[in-house]
């Protein structure tokens, strides 16, 4: 069973000609309200890859908590950790160019009120998976990842936003997933010298004796672990919209790995799962199923 530990949004979306830069207005035609989440999207994706998957956060006692569960419920993600609380439920605001890449603002709301303790009446095992972002606190991400190791469940970190990982937390993780500029973020806080972000995988996870994952765009991925490389190039897609891409990854990630697939084969069906929420708009509704996955990391 995968576990996600993390934030729970509604994204307000509009598609733009170019993003804008500061002091600077664009027009949109229009906006879309969209589930959302770096928490939901990845519960979403872990259980849409065809895993057991349960959600643990905080929603708002709101009209948008419905909005932001509503396609986790739908999937069959166990939704009754995830708490609700007085504050709003977290917001993202998005804009998406012409290209596809996007640029994001995310108010926290009451995913800044999630608590590690609503993972206590979980019945957590070594056969599952305990997957956290960084869109909580993390005072409560180091109880929740000392609990779940606790227990012998597997951790994994995706350090998403970017930020340097505390000594506390990294210490009860087993794989950390970055992108490009937050594997150049981590290894600098952790005082490495490196020169790109494959080499910052690599002394992450040697320094740490970790699996460390990079997702490169374009490139596809490279993982690290147990001092080898491991490399995965991207799919061929037409772009539509970035948004969910990485968030596709984590979750296809961890549930390859929850069904028993090695590492390689986790990585090749992340890469797909990410690939092909790419190619739809928005965030959970670009993320795709276990057997679309499937179709394409065979390719």
């Amino acid at each position: 069973m995968i576990i996600v530990f993390g934030s729970v949004n509604v994204d307000f979306v509009t598609s733009v000609s170019s993003i804008p830069k500061p002091g600077e207005t664009v027009l949109g035609p229009g906006y879309d309200v969209i589930p959302g989440g770096k928490g939901a999207n990845q519960a979403l994706a872990a259980r849409r890859a065809g895993a057991e998957t349960m959600m643990a956060g905080a929603v708002g006692d709101d009209p948008f908590a419905a909005i932001g569960l509503n396609l986790l419920i739908e999937a069959g993600v166990d939704c009754s950790a995830v708490a609700r609380v007085s504050a709003p439920t977290g917001a993202a605001f998005i804009t998406v160019d012409e290209h596809g890449e996007n640029a994001i603002t995310v108010a926290s709301g009451a995913n800044a009120f999630a608590s590690a303790a609503s993972l206590h009446g979980i019945a957590i095992s070594d056969k599952d998976t305990l997957l956290m972002q960084r869109e909580v606190p993390e005072a409560e991400q180091i109880l929740a990842a000392r609990y779940a190791k606790s227990k012998g469940a597997r951790v994994l970190l995706n350090v998403a936003p970017a930020g340097r990982v505390s000594e506390a937390l990294i210490e009860h993780v087993d794989m950390l997933l970055v992108n490009e500029h937050e594997a150049m973020v981590v290894a600098e806080g952790f005082g490495l010298s490196v020169s790109d972000p494959v080499s910052a995988a690599k002394e992450i996870a040697a320094a740490r004796a970790i699996a460390c994952i990079v997702t490169l765009g374009a490139e596809g991925v490279v993982g690290w672990t147990d001092g080898v490389r491991r490399a995965i190039p991207a799919f061929p897609i037409t772009v539509v919209d970035t948004t969910a891409a990485g968030d596709a990854f984590c979750g296809a990630f961890a549930a390859a790995l929850d069904q028993g697939f090695g590492f390689t084969g986790a990585l090749t069906r992340g890469v797909a799962s990410g690939s092909l929420a790419c190619t739809q708009y928005g965030a959970q509704p670009s993320i795709p199923l276990k057997a679309d996955i499937e179709k394409m990391a065979a390719i």
